[in-house]
């Protein structure tokens, strides 16, 4: 009988939440001949990108290159700068942008994301600035994928933060 009441529940949660339309995106990740992953994205519904996913990374960051483009179609605005620290140690002073959107895989749109732009060439970054406002998140590795379970909802409040 206590078994009923437990699954009762989750039962109930699982309903509402596949009828209320909150269900999780899962995005294929793809690797580059190492041991990272990526996933496809497209910034403010015009220019797509690869990025790495990084959960410890606390930004999405892009690149000078990718910066340079946004700026072309006027679609991103200067928030503040911080001091980042580099993979050697360093650290060093990066500006924050907003970008107006973020849309991974084919449905997952996460809005007003704050991205750190980093020198050089380096790869664009999925950090912790997205992933939380998709948040829950889950990722595997057999097949390689990246489930968001908040696309979509909890926007206004995130980006609050």
């Amino acid at each position: 009988m206590k078994t009923y009441y437990l699954r009762l529940p989750l039962l109930t949660a699982l309903l509402f939440f596949s009828h209320s339309g909150f269900a999780a995106d899962t995005i294929p990740m793809h690797t580059k001949g190492m041991s990272t992953y990526y996933v496809s994205g497209t910034i403010n519904d015009t220019l797509q990108s690869d990025f790495l996913v990084d959960t410890g990374s606390g930004y999405v960051t892009i690149n000078a290159k990718t910066l340079k483009a946004l700026k072309q179609e006027g679609k991103t605005d200067f928030i503040k700068n911080i001091s980042a620290v580099m993979a050697n140690g360093s650290e060093t002073v990066v500006p924050v942008y907003r970008l107006a959107s973020l849309k991974l895989g084919d449905s997952c749109v996460i809005q007003n994301v704050e991205a750190a732009v980093m020198p050089g060439s380096t790869p664009n970054i999925l950090g912790f600035s997205a992933l939380k406002k998709a948040a829950p998140f889950s990722m595997s590795i057999s097949p390689p994928a990246l489930t968001l379970s908040g696309c979509g909802i909890n926007q206004v409040v995130a980006s609050n933060s």
